[in-house]
């Protein structure tokens, strides 16, 4: 049997972060992930930060990858942070850049195909040296514990068994590793948040001028009031290089007692006046073809609009990006900007004058996805190990989850290296019992900032938010808050009730703060009262759902790694609703699932016998 020093499980950010620590400590590792390829199964909302705490030290992405900044592929790094409350087509903004910036070197949007990526060829150089590295389309199956070797026997769908001392489970929120060892129930619908999210295309020069940024700033807007469609949790609008993130991140408990289709609270946010003007541009509109004519003259102008729109779309996205310029007046086909300009004017014109395509303003959506997102608040693995086996970022049901204080892939890396640093110490003195390893991870664990944000309330940062909204009539905020507002807006009191808040803990304290009160009665009071009215111009050509799957890539395994345990209970029968790809469907009052379509996110888990799919099948993203 093949034997080695570390398994890690799951080609995240937080996976890869483990692996490149252990070759930066000189320890051999392997990594295994399902996808085709690192990244292919990732998705995020997604902002990655570095951290500087007050108190305590976390290991930041740059750390990790010394060269991050000058040469990851994040987005943009972002320098504005603005909340808005909505109601209709008025809409009041809070700017919480403060917030942003608390704590933080430097926060980036991020797309996961493509920085995962990037990490992974990192890593893999590094851990190649110490004879590890990357193994793809693997999907394990099974972990079995030698008590007498006090080693774990590693069984995957497409490898022959292999032997390792410690493993590093960095599966995600529906951990398998988790579940086939018995170290954590599943996570209940109380403890995540569902987030859907869509890309949606915008040139680079489009971003800067409507968003007001500079070509190395982005922004990030979030949402809360009637755009919730009265679910507890709020929208986002991240600005990428070229594109833009858009999402709906709701508690999931919340979507159960009141049942809303995941795309359908995108949909309510791509129909705000103020985020559909964010999300505008300039299409091409085809003219129907003249059916009289013969099919092979039909066929010909098809495949010719097709061809001109292809390139129009290829020479304006490039003409309105700075290094798309740069990049074809490099190439010698194009000597300046204004050739590029006239380039596309002239296939502008072809395309209008030979075939009568018209331009008009519409959106145009490019991925369609969905993940739980576990809440460290409620539940963070208290005990994050079991045996030899060390539990990572999501599948430790470690995130920040604070109002629009959003935090897991930082989370995710930091622990990595914590738990990276607890294998190294153990496989230096040939120690991996739970004694040692596991109780030594478990206090790197608790030691983290990260931690302390999941157990207590900040009571600088929630200055921050008070000093933001120290202009609001108290009236708005309604008799429930009014008086505790008033309190925390004095200096001595809050921290008197913020340390008393502490003593309490967040569990007494969230059915307050964690309200439809906060997140939607609100916001809309903020926005009819002193918000300013924006006027779309334009109506959304929002797509089905059936149109966003059918534009995704998969790879489909005929046999389902979906297995529905009871076809006709209330949480199945609320999945039909609930499934952010529509796989299922009720029928003679049972429940019945069509996997084909799956975006494993999930959602089902609690009520079925769900794996991620075997290696190299299910969905590939894109962009992530």
């Amino acid at each position: 049997m093949e034997k080695y020093d570390v398994a890690i499980i799951g080609g995240g950010s937080a996976g890869l972060a483990a692996l490149k620590q252990l070759s930066n400590l000189g320890k051999q590792a392997i990594l295994l992930e399902a996808g085709t390829k690192i990244g292919a199964k990732n998705i995020s909302g997604g902002i990655l930060y570095s951290k500087k705490p007050n108190n305590g030290r976390v290991t930041n992405v740059e750390d990790v990858y010394e060269n991050f900044l000058n040469d990851a592929p994040f987005e943009r790094k972002i320098t504005k942070y603005i909340l808005h409350s909505t109601s209709k087509d008025k809409v009041y903004s809070m700017d919480l850049t403060a917030a942003h910036d608390y704590q933080s070197n430097f926060g980036c949007s991020v797309l996961l195909n493509k920085l995962n990526s990037w990490f992974a060829k990192q890593a893999v150089e590094s851990s190649q040296k110490f004879g590890g590295g990357i193994i793809p389309g693997v999907h394990v199956r099974s972990i079995i514990w030698n008590e007498q070797k006090r080693t774990s026997v590693i069984q995957t769908d497409e490898l022959e068994d292999f032997e390792v001392k410690a493993i590093i489970a960095a599966d995600g929120v529906n951990s398998e590793v988790a579940e086939m060892v018995g170290a954590r129930p599943k996570f209940t619908p109380t403890q995540l948040y569902q987030g859907v999210k869509v890309i949606i295309k915008l040139p680079e020069d489009e971003i800067n001028k409507r968003f007001g940024i500079g070509v190395d700033e982005g922004a990030a807007h979030l949402f809360a009031g009637d755009v919730t469609l009265n679910h507890i949790g709020g929208g986002f609008l991240y600005t990428n290089r070229e594109t833009l993130s858009v999402g709906a991140v709701y508690h999931f408990d919340s979507q159960l007692s009141n049942p809303t289709e995941p795309y359908r609270l995108i949909d309510a946010l791509l129909k705000n006046p103020m985020v559909s003007e964010f999300i505008k541009d300039q299409i091409p509109i085809k003219r129907e073809i003249d059916k009289s004519l013969p099919p092979e003259e039909q066929l010909r102008i098809r495949f010719a609009v097709a061809k001109l729109i292809k390139t129009w779309n290829e020479i304006r996205g490039a003409y309105l990006s700075s290094s798309g310029r740069e990049r074809l007046i490099n190439s010698g086909k194009y000597k300046t900007a204004e050739d590029i300009q006239t380039a596309l004017s002239a296939t502008q014109e072809k395309m209008s004058e030979q075939y009568g395509v018209a331009f008009g303003t519409d959106y145009v959506e490019i991925e369609y996805g969905a993940k739980l997102v576990p809440d460290g608040k409620r539940c963070r693995m208290k005990k994050p190990f079991f045996k030899n086996i060390l539990f990572v970022g999501d599948a430790a049901g470690r995130g920040v989850f604070i109002g629009p204080k959003i935090e897991g892939l930082n989370v995710g890396i930091d622990d990595g290296v914590r738990a990276a640093n607890a294998v190294a110490r153990a496989l230096d003195k040939d120690d991996f019992s739970e004694g040692y390893l596991g109780e030594f991870y478990s206090q790197l664990v608790e030691e983290s900032p990260y931690t302390v944000d999941m157990k207590q309330m900040d009571k600088d940062y929630l200055k921050i938010f008070l000093d933001a909204a120290k202009d609001i009539p108290k009236d708005i905020i309604g008799s429930r808050y009014g008086p505790i507002l008033k309190m925390m807006s004095n200096e001595t009191l809050r921290g008197i009730a913020v340390k008393f808040a502490n003593i309490l803990g967040y569990e007494r304290l969230l059915p307050m703060i964690e309200s439809e009160d906060t997140y939607v009665k609100v916001p809309i009071r903020l926005a009819e009262r002193l918000g300013k009215s924006i006027s779309p111009s334009y109506s959304p050509s929002i797509p089905s759902i059936a149109d966003r799957i059918a534009k995704l890539n998969y790879n489909d395994d005929h046999k389902s790694h979906i297995k529905v345990l009871n076809s006709n209970s209330e949480f199945m029968k609320k999945m039909v609703i609930l499934c952010p790809a529509k796989c299922y469907n009720e029928e003679g009052g049972k429940v019945t699932i069509q996997h084909e379509g799956c975006i494993d996110c999930g959602t089902c888990s609690q009520e079925t016998e769900w794996r991620h799919p075997i290696g190299e099948k299910g969905i590939h993203y894109q962009y992530g």
